[in-house]
C-alpha cells in the first residue's frame, strides 16, 4: 500500500507540473465560473440560483477533463515512450497501474473542485451543500464511471497525441449536452434528451441533487456503477503494455 501511495504522489506531481493539465483542470474552470457569474447571480427557470447550479456542474467538468482527456493521454504517452514495457517486468499489475493512475488524476479533480468551491463561497455567495454525504457519493461514482471510460481509452490508444484528440472529441460533446457547462434548465428538450444518453449526465444530475439536498434516483447511481464495471472490465481486458 505504501508503494502504491508513493506512485500516486509521484504521478500527481507530474500531472500538476504539466502546464496544460494544470491550467485546464485548475484555472480554466475558475475562469468559466467568473464568466458565468460576471452579470450577477440570476436564478434559473426552476428558481435555483446560478451559482448553486454552476459550481456542482463545473466540478463534473473537472472530473471529465481529468478522466477523459488527461488520464488516457498519460497512459498513451507511457506506452509511446515504452514506460509500460518496463513496468511489465515489475510486480506492478494492470489493476495496480490503473488504480494509481485513476487515483492521481482524480486527486487533480479534487483540487480543481475544491478551488471552485472556495471561489464560489468567498466571491459569489455559494450555498453550502445540503447533503454532503450524498454529494460525496455522487462525486465518487462520477469519478469512477468517467475514470473507467478514460482508462478504456488509455488502454487502446497507441500515442499521446491520438489520445488527446480522441479524449477531447469525447469530452466536449459530453460537457455541452450533459449539463456540465450549460444548465439543463436552459437547454431545449431535444438537447436534454440527447444529453440523457451520455455517461456524464448521471454524474451531473447526482452531484447537483446532492448539493441541493434532493434525493438521487437509484437508477442514476446504478447507471454510474454499471458504467464503472463495464468500462473498467473492458479496460483491464484490452489493455496493451
Amino acid at each position: 500500500m505504501k508503494g502504491l501511495m508513493n506512485v500516486v504522489a509521484v504521478e500527481l506531481k507530474l500531472i500538476v507540473r504539466d502546464p496544460m493539465s494544470a491550467f485546464f483542470a485548475l484555472v480554466f474552470p475558475a475562469i468559466m465560473l467568473w464568466v458565468k457569474l460576471r452579470d450577477g447571480d440570476k436564478p434559473l427557470r426552476d428558481g435555483t440560483s446560478l451559482i448553486d447550479a454552476t459550481v456542482p456542474m463545473l466540478t463534473v467538468f473537472v472530473i471529465g477533463l481529468a478522466a477523459l482527456v488527461v488520464l488516457p493521454a498519460t497512459l498513451a504517452h507511457y506506452r509511446e515512450r515504452r514506460v509500460l514495457k518496463r513496468l511489465r517486468v515489475t510486480p506492478a499489475s494492470r489493476a495496480m497501474l490503473f488504480g494509481a493512475q485513476w487515483a492521481a488524476h482524480m486527486l487533480l479533480a479534487v483540487l480543481g473542485s475544491a478551488l471552485l468551491i472556495v471561489i464560489g463561497l468567498v466571491a459569489f455567495g455559494l450555498t453550502t451543500p445540503a447533503n454532503v454525504g450524498g454529494l460525496l457519493v455522487a462525486w465518487l461514482l462520477g469519478a469512477l464511471s468517467l475514470g473507467s471510460i478514460g482508462l478504456l481509452l488509455g488502454a487502446l490508444v497507441p500515442t499521446g497525441r491520438a489520445a488527446t484528440v480522441i479524449g477531447l472529441a469525447v469530452f466536449f460533446p459530453m460537457v455541452f449536452l450533459s449539463g456540465a457547462m450549460i444548465p439543463r434548465e436552459s437547454m431545449s428538450g431535444s438537447m436534454r434528451a440527447i444529453g440523457d444518453l451520455l455517461p456524464m449526465a448521471p454524474a451531473v444530475q447526482a452531484v447537483r441533487d446532492g448539493w441541493a439536498g434532493a434525493a438521487t434516483s437509484p437508477l442514476t447511481l446504478g447507471v454510474m456503477v454499471a458504467i464503472s464495471i463495464v468500462a473498467g472490465g473492458l479496460a483491464l481486458r484490452t489493455f496493451r503494455w
